[in-house]
């Protein structure tokens, strides 16, 4: 309260200013403004003031809404709401960015909309700041807690860098690429980028192959300036992918003296050269006309007027054959000439007669009347008698020593006649043709299947081996045809995929690729003909091989054969599974069964195949679906993993988890589950387990006895399916070429062996080398019908092809 004077009327004045809350108020008066009047009392009498206008104002401490902290993304638009405290007159609002006031008119990012919400359009780094908002009228001034707002940024990835060179400079390696998470850089907490910054890959460069000379060929003729000269190529092999040029002369020359080289000489002498000359070539034709006639006596038998193609046939098939002719008695009666020099040897010249695909021959026909006992076949040694014969075996100094009695070997001794040798159970054999051995010679030989962990084969980058490791021999033995060496391998061959070669080793111990699979051969030592699920290999030289591969894509796969085996007696709680991962090879499960029959261990399912590829990721194993009421499983992790390069080396042959589990009870026997075998991001394979641990033996006809095998060594014609007399005549036919084209190109057609016309060709006798190929792949039954078939088809072309007559045998 205030007093003063009026000074119009000289009477005081008292000024009153009242504060009380709305509450207050509405409760006095009812009213938030009204109208006063003060009243003075003094001895002179009652005052009265002028009327006075009073209004109500206040403002409420706390807002209704307070802006709250939130982390936004860049770019991202905020929204910060305030309602401000009740209060009269109402409050005005604004809005603080770090106690610096913010102007929408400064800053057009920013507005506050009429619900007093600070509204940022797109956060900004810049807009990290702490946000208070004010709220104030005539009465106070209010603000509210601040708002940390944190504008984040989350990390973006660079573009790809350029993709390394290839880590190696000669065949499988690495090449890479890489990122950065810099665009942008995470800022305040944002998330960093996701994904991989660095990308391999695999890459492949070509070898350099440094050029080599070709043998020299021939001198030439002595020329007139009397000099002759021989040349050479850099062609064995050409340089290739920055391969060094061959060193040394293209062209050599000599001085030379003869006939034709020029020199001052007489009249006279010129004639005595021509008269010399003519005289040589008289002599040449004579010599040529003698050694037509005497070819053509050699073969005057092989040429009769009788043409009848089912003579070829009728050594194949019991049915369908012609009967002799009435008026050429001879033609199939057909008798031995005992009258040439000969070489004895003891049994028959058909293949023995044994299991059900025995070849039937009727008598009366080809072979009948040469019986079972002594035969002669032609050649050009002396004679020989059996007991000379086995004298002779017993004193050779060449022969080689050799172990006896193991599961992975043959051995036997063979002569010109020839023979095959075989591992049983493993796909892997020997087979020596007719002739391969020179005549008068006698050769113990011997096949052998190595134990990996007997035999060192380095591998190169990303190399793996395809094949078991085989040894024939004795190493150095001369052989004048190929002998064809089988065995197994597990790759899914491809051109696009693959490069796969042939791999011996050297008398040093090195090992030497000799053949590239798919590319012209370098020599005509070795030839490859690689199927589905083995290979048939040409040599001339026995010694060590091995198939290796290289893949060349990520698509290149191996086939692996997935085999479970658990315990055939469980006296105790716990049983173990073990899950074996082979290369798909028979040798290899053939190892695994004898090892499994040591440990006890019975087969619990039916093998497997996994295709699994070169794409560096590992195999996995899981078990699944068994009853925990009955059994538990003591794997502590959901899989089990074996390493991806432990089994795509192929060094590793009998690799395997174990899956132990245990029985709740001694009474449970039946077992039911399902295990999972995948390779990540590939193929995969699902067992199903249900039977009986104590007596369940469905699976046991996959463990072959070791005494339902073969003989391992087969000597002479029984070694061969198809007649030896038969082979000879399709040899002497198919040969020549024919004038219809009916020669061994068509047979080779016939049988689908087109594909290796150049080698074929290479040979002295290419037919032969088409009968032992057929011979090597269709051991032991033969496939006589179907080859029987293809021959008469050939003969169909040229109905004189096949003549035989008595001489013949």
């Amino acid at each position: 309260m205030q007093h003063s004077t009026d000074h119009g009327t000289g009477l005081p004045v008292m000024e009153v200013r009242i504060e009380v809350t709305r509450q207050q108020v509405e409760k006095i008066f009812g009213l938030e403004e009204y109208w006063c009047q003060c009243v003075a009392w003094s001895s002179s009498g009652t005052t009265k003031s002028q009327k006075a206008f009073v209004r109500i104002a206040y403002l409420r401490k706390n807002f209704e809404q307070e802006p709250t902290a939130r982390e936004v993304s860049i770019e991202q638009g905020i929204v910060l709401p305030c309602r401000p405290p009740e209060g009269i007159p109402p409050a005005e609002v604004e809005w603080l960015r770090n106690e610096e006031l913010v102007d929408p008119a400064l800053d057009a990012n920013v507005y506050v909309t009429p619900e007093h919400s600070l509204v940022l359009r797109q956060a900004r780094l810049a807009d990290t700041a702490n946000y208070t908002c004010v709220a104030k009228n005539i009465v106070a001034r209010r603000r509210s807690a601040s708002a940390a707002i944190t504008v984040y940024v989350n990390g973006g990835w660079s573009t790809w860098t350029q993709w390394s060179g290839c880590s190696t400079s000669c065949g499988r390696g690495w090449q890479k690429r890489s990122r950065t998470c810099t665009n942008p850089t995470p800022l305040n907490g944002g998330a960093f980028c996701e994904g991989q910054n660095v990308q391999k890959t695999a890459c492949t460069t070509l070898c350099p192959v440094d050029g080599a000379w070709s043998e020299w060929s021939k001198w030439s003729v002595c020329g007139a300036e009397c000099t002759h000269w021989r040349s050479r190529e850099c062609s064995e092999p050409a340089p290739r992918n920055g391969g060094q040029d061959c060193h040394g002369p293209e062209l050599d020359t000599r001085n030379c003296t003869s006939e034709l080289c020029s020199h001052a000489a007489s009249g006279a002498e010129d004639v005595a050269l021509y008269v010399g000359l003519v005289a040589v070539a008289v002599c040449l034709v004579l010599l040529l006309l003698v050694g037509v006639l005497v070819y053509c006596r050699k073969k005057g038998g092989l040429d009769a007027d009788v043409a009848d193609s089912s003579i070829l046939t009728a050594g194949f098939q019991p049915v369908s054959i012609k009967p002799s002719k009435a008026d050429n008695p001879s033609l199939l009666t057909i008798q031995p000439d005992l009258s040439t020099t000969t070489m004895t040897y003891q049994g028959s010249l058909c293949p023995r007669q044994d299991g059900p695909a025995k070849l039937q021959l009727p008598n009366g026909h080809l072979l009948s009347p040469l019986g079972a006992g002594r035969h002669t076949l032609h050649h050009s040694s002396p004679t020989a008698e059996g007991a000379d014969f086995v004298a002779r075996l017993s004193t050779q100094s060449y022969f080689r020593s050799l172990p006896r009695g193991t599961n992975n070997m043959a051995y036997g001794t063979f002569n010109f006649l020839g023979g095959r040798l075989m591992i049983p159970n493993t796909g892997i054999s020997l087979l020596i043709p007719p002739d391969a051995i020179p005549r008068g010679k006698i050769y113990e030989v011997y096949l052998t299947l190595h134990k990996q962990e007997e035999v060192r084969l380095p591998l190169a980058g990303c190399q793996t081996l395809l094949s078991p490791i085989v040894s024939c021999g004795p190493p150095g033995v001369l052989l004048t045809r190929p002998a064809i060496l089988a065995m197994g391998h597990c790759v899914e061959a491809s051109a696009e995929n693959w490069s796969i070669r042939l791999k011996k080793q050297s008398c040093e111990g090195t090992w030497e690729d000799v053949l590239q699979l798919g590319a012209e051969p370098c020599t005509e030592l070795y030839y490859c003909q690689l199927e589905a699920q083995a290979c048939y290999i040409f040599t001339e030289q026995l010694g060590r091989f091995a198939l290796v591969g290289e893949s060349l894509s990520m698509a290149a796969s191996k086939r692996l054969k997935l085999v479970l085996f658990a315990p055939a007696a469980c006296p105790s709680l716990e049983y173990n599974i073990r899950v074996y991962c082979l290369s798909d090879t028979q040798d290899t499960l053939k190892e695994v069964i004898q090892l499994e029959k040591q440990l006890g261990g019975q087969l619990i399912g039916a093998p497997r195949v996994l295709h699994f590829k070169d794409s560096y990721h590992n195999l996995r194993l899981s078990i699944h679906d068994m009853p925990s009421s009955l059994w538990k499983s003591k794997l502590l992790a959901s899989y089990q993993e074996i390493p991806f390069y432990h089994i795509w080396s192929g060094l590793q042959p009998f690799l395997h988890c174990t899956f132990t589990l245990e029985r709740l009870s001694p009474s449970t026997c039946e077992l039911a589950c399902k295990i999972w075998v995948w390779q990540v991001e590939g193929d995969g394979q699902s067992f199903t387990v249900n039977f009986n641990i104590a007596k369940d033996t469905r699976f046991s006809d996959w463990l072959v006895p070791d005494s339902e095998v073969g003989a391992p060594a087969l000597v002479g014609p029984s070694a061969f399916k198809i007649p030896f007399l038969i082979r000879q005549k399709i040899i002497s036919s198919l040969d020549p070429p024919g004038t219809r084209g009916a020669d061994w190109r068509t047979l080779a057609q016939k049988l689908n062996l087109d594909s290796h016309l150049s080698f074929f060709a290479s040979k002295p006798s290419p037919t032969a080398m088409i009968l032992n190929l057929w011979e090597a792949r269709h051991f032991p039954n033969g496939n006589l019908s179907q080859l029987a078939a293809a021959v008469a088809e050939v003969g169909k072309q040229d109905g004189a092809l096949f003549a035989v007559s008595e001489a013949e045998c």
